[in-house]
């Protein structure tokens, strides 16, 4: 019950009993009464204390809650090839927010160059994924077979899930992928 309505409660009682107690000729039965009706006014304002103190504690550790996950949530994933950091843009679906659960304290993935235009290597587990054709090109970051990251710096068509984009030029991705395995990493900032 809110604490107004409980405080209005306890006033009706009061004057209700007080009225009762004056129309009384005893004496001894008004303060009788009167002092049943106190002692229901200073009861209700106990669990109108009570009532007020639990409403006001519990949404303070709903706000944390929510703020630490909103937080963690807002954290940017960061991908290194080997010390190199990368400018990334992650897509916004359920694979990337799992793969940045894998990142929270750090992930490192041996990738393999493999077909002349990818370098492939496994995550550890199957993440979700919403596999779709899909014409890759240079600088793609997908998801294969819901398990392995795969980076490309030429360009594939085959069923994937996207998790993001490498910012960089064809020219550049060659330099930094085509030469031979590379290491990645990614964690969180």
């Amino acid at each position: 019950m809110k604490a107004g309505r409980v405080t209005a409660l306890a006033v009706i009682l009061a004057v209700m009993l007080g009225t009762a107690a004056c129309g009384k000729a005893d004496a001894a039965g008004s303060e009788s009464e009167t002092t049943a009706a106190a002692s229901a006014v200073s009861v209700t304002e106990s669990e109108t204390t009570q009532a007020t103190e639990a409403e006001t504690t519990a949404p303070e550790t709903s706000v944390t809650e929510t703020t630490e996950t909103e937080t963690e949530a807002a954290k940017t994933m960061i991908m290194k090839i080997g010390n190199k950091a990368l400018d990334v843009t992650w897509e916004d679906n359920a694979s990337v927010e799992e793969l940045k659960e894998l990142a929270k304290n750090g992930l490192t993935i041996k990738m393999s160059k493999y077909g002349g235009f990818e370098q492939v290597g496994s995550i550890g587990k199957s993440i979700t994924s919403s596999d779709k054709q899909t014409k890759t090109a240079p600088g793609d970051i997908v998801l294969y077979t819901g398990n392995k990251l795969v980076v490309f710096y030429g360009s594939n068509s085959w069923a994937y899930t996207r998790l993001g984009k490498i910012n960089m030029s064809k020219n550049e991705l060659k330099d930094l992928l085509g030469k031979g395995d590379v290491t990645v990493t990614l964690t969180l900032e």
